[in-house]
């Protein structure tokens, strides 16, 4: 049985990331998404509570995947989880440039390989920190986000 894991903020989860875990959940056996507060990418939207609600609200169609909290090295989750490779999705060239550097770093430390899904092209140019700008100056995300998402967004008023 071949198990991944696929960490990020995920605040908020969009598109782009669900295109990410169904892809992965179709090539492995079993799926762990996690989340983590990144102190590098600011003040959150929502707390790691409300994003562990909003990921298994939007992974609930898929029996194979998890989702999980961390607040620690991602290859000690990756070992305490017994993942065989970390997932990470890929948008653009300059995805690549930090993550392939990230992932030699894993390796490095831990031996366990990343490897790289492309994203299509139509979520290419999604982002977190786009949706959370756009939502905070009333723009409209519904398209670029999971349904259960976008009604959060809505609802919090932020």
């Amino acid at each position: 049985m071949t198990r991944v894991l696929y960490p990020g903020s995920f605040d908020p989860i969009h598109n782009g990331h669900l295109e990410i875990i169904e892809t992965a959940a179709r090539l492995f056996d079993h799926v762990v998404v996690a989340a983590m507060r990144n102190p590098q990418k600011g003040t959150p939207l929502f707390n790691l509570d409300e994003r562990r609600e909003m990921l298994e609200e939007t992974v609930g169609h898929l029996d194979n995947v998890t989702v999980t909290m961390f607040a620690s090295l991602v290859v000690d989750l990756a070992r305490d989880l017994r993942a065989d490779f970390i997932v990470k999705g890929l948008r653009a060239v300059s995805d690549f440039e930090s993550e392939l550097q990230m992932a030699q770093m894993n390796h490095k430390i831990s031996g366990v390989d990343t490897l790289f899904i492309p994203s299509a092209s139509g979520n290419s140019f999604l982002a977190s920190r786009l949706i959370r700008e756009v939502h905070r100056f009333g723009g409209d995300i519904s398209g670029m986000v999971p349904q259960s998402v976008a009604k959060r967004l809505k609802e919090s008023g932020t």
